[in-house]
Formats: structure tokens, C-alpha cells, sequence
């Protein structure tokens, strides 16, 4: 009789899902451990990416003034060129990147997959009651393994990119026209502000709404078949409905944050336009130095989403690693407390 105690003794205490500790930066050792050394070769190609990314700005200004100003019909040709030849290249390191993160984000969740089916046998040799790990847990789990995967071939090197992209486009601009870099960098600012707020608030709703679904989908497991069923049903709906509100939340807060963003970038155009004009008229910066800012600030604005985007993978990568490890470490435990008992 002790075999079915200890079983349901270890159903009960199994921890309800939005509870489960989440250490900042745990999945970055787990990556690194994994693949150091890819990580280091997909960084320098995530650098070479964004040099070659920053060229084009300077080839865009060169030509545009030498159609106008210069009347150079070989020059224009030469650049044009050039432009292609660096466009063609930078695409190509580009692939070759992530092909690399693919391969790289496959063996990550092969590699899950099998540590989870390994524990999982593991469990059962030792003698441990199946019951208490419920094969819809595990499933979870074993799917969750593509985000974790997915995550790992990009975990350095995205925000390398990105962030490469961003910085060395407006350093190329404050460089050019000091001024009209200014005017984009006022308007940038705040989003350094109310990006990391909003996104916050949001992955603490996202993280609830993961921890209630999972209660939803255990309780539903594990009591349909029980003659109490309907008594769970308040329950049930209490937390469907707290999903909802939670939902709600979440656009609220992302289609907020998206909007705030989008609002400050089209500022930020306009005041390239009207500072950019007036210098122009003064004599003190060329037509082809707007048209490299206009292009500059795709090359900002582009990167910085990806970033906030990476930002939120990243926290929701976070939680699914801890559910991953929480699993295996009981898997790892309960054979030995079973044992005790």
C-alpha cells in the first residue's frame, strides 16, 4: 500500500506551473555548455553581417550626390556596382548564418528531447509510478523543446546582430550630420524608457496565463473521469476567465508598446525632413546625406523591433526552460523518495 501513498503524495505536491522559479540568465549557461564554440563562430558572422549592412548607407550617399552634383556617369556606374557586389555579399553571410543557427537550434532540441526520454526511462527502472508524471506533461515538455531549440541557435548572435545594425547605422549618421543624428536620438530615447516597462509587464501576465492554462489542462487530466467533476466546474471557469482578462491584458500592452513605437519613427522622419531641409538650404549638407538618413533610419528602426521581439522570446524561452528542468529534477528525485518510502 505505501507504492500508491507515496504516488499520490507526489501528485500533490507537484508545483503548480506559474510558481516555478525562473533565474535570469540559467538558460544562457545551458547554451553556452551546449555550444560554446558555435556560438562564438556565429558571432563573428553576425559582426561581418552587420559591417557589410552599414556600406550600403555610405554607397546610397555617393551615388545620389554624384548624380547630381557630379554629372559622373562611370563614377555612378562603378558604385552602383559596388553597392550590388556588398548587398550580394552581406546576403550570403546572411544565409550562411542562419542555416548555421538552424543546425545549431536542431542539435539544442535534440538534444532536450532525448535528455527528457532518458529521465523519463530513468524513472521507470528505478521503479517510479508513471502516474505521477502525467504523459501530457511530458508531451509539453517535449514540444516545448523547438522554442528552447529555436532559441539557442540565436542567443548570441541575434542580439549581436541587431544590436550592430542599430549602433553602427547611427554612429554612420552622427558622423555624417551631427544635428540631424541629435533630432533622431531625442525622439529615440523614450523608447529606451517605456519599451522595457511594457515588456515587462507583459512577460509577468504571459508567465500567469502559461502557469493557469497548464492548472487547466492538469485538471481537466486528471478529475474528468472522477464523479466530482462538475464540482470543479467554478473553478474551471474562474481560471478560463482569468485567461481572458489576461489576453486582454497582454494586446493591450503589446499593441500599445507597437503602437508608441511606430508613432516616435514616423516622428523621427519627419524631423530628418525638416532639419535635413533646412541645412540643406543653408548650404550646410548635401541632398544625398537626407537620403542616407532616410535609409538610416530603416536600418534603426528595423533592428530595434528585432531586439524588443528577441527581448520577449527571450523572457518566454526563459519560463519554458525552468518548466524543462523543474520536470527532469523530479524526474531525477521522486525514484529516491519513492525508495525511502
Amino acid at each position: 500500500m505505501a507504492a500508491p501513498s507515496v504516488g499520490k503524495k507526489a501528485v500533490r505536491a507537484r508545483p503548480d506551473p506559474s510558481k516555478v522559479p525562473v533565474q535570469p540568465f540559467k538558460i544562457y549557461r545551458f547554451v553556452w555548455n551546449l555550444s560554446a564554440r558555435d556560438q562564438v563562430f556565429l558571432s563573428l558572422l553576425a559582426v561581418a553581417v552587420f559591417l557589410l549592412g552599414t556600406v550600403p548607407l555610405e554607397l546610397q550617399r555617393r551615388i545620389v550626390n554624384g548624380a547630381i552634383e557630379a554629372r559622373e556617369w562611370e563614377r555612378i556606374l562603378y558604385l552602383g556596382g559596388a553597392y550590388a557586389g556588398v548587398v550580394l555579399l552581406a546576403g550570403l553571410v546572411k544565409y550562411a548564418m542562419n542555416v548555421y543557427r538552424g543546425s545549431v537550434s536542431e542539435r539544442a532540441a535534440l538534444a532536450l528531447r532525448k535528455a527528457t526520454f532518458d529521465k523519463v526511462a530513468a524513472y521507470q527502472a528505478a521503479g517510479g509510478d508513471m502516474a505521477n508524471i502525467q504523459g501530457v506533461e511530458v508531451s509539453v515538455v517535449v514540444a516545448e523543446s523547438d522554442a528552447v531549440g529555436g532559441f539557442v541557435g540565436s542567443a548570441f548572435s541575434e542580439p549581436l546582430l541587431e544590436a550592430g545594425i542599430l549602433l553602427s547605422a547611427l554612429g554612420y549618421m552622427i558622423f555624417i550630420q551631427p544635428w540631424m543624428a541629435l533630432v533622431v536620438v531625442i525622439l529615440f530615447v523614450p523608447q529606451l524608457v517605456f519599451v522595457p516597462l511594457l515588456q515587462l509587464a507583459t512577460n509577468r501576465r504571459a508567465r500567469d496565463r502559461i502557469g493557469i492554462l497548464r492548472q487547466v489542462s492538469n485538471d481537466i487530466i486528471t478529475d474528468n473521469d472522477k464523479p466530482e467533476h462538475d464540482a470543479g466546474r467554478p473553478t474551471f471557469m474562474r481560471r478560463i476567465k482569468k485567461v481572458y482578462s489576461l489576453n486582454l491584458q497582454i494586446y493591450g500592452f503589446k499593441f500599445g508598446m507597437n503602437f508608441l513605437m511606430n508613432l516616435l519613427y514616423q516622428f523621427s522622419i519627419v524631423g530628418v525632413l525638416v532639419t535635413g531641409g533646412w541645412l540643406v538650404l543653408n548650404g550646410q549638407t548635401e541632398l544625398g546625406t537626407i537620403v542616407a538618413f532616410l535609409s538610416g533610419l530603416d536600418r534603426i528602426n528595423d533592428p530595434w523591433n528585432e531586439l524588443v521581439n528577441f527581448y520577449r522570446e527571450w523572457s518566454v524561452t526563459e519560463v519554458k526552460y525552468a518548466l524543462i528542468t523543474d520536470l527532469h529534477d523530479r524526474l531525477d528525485a521522486a525514484p529516491a523518495v519513492s525508495a525511502k518510502e
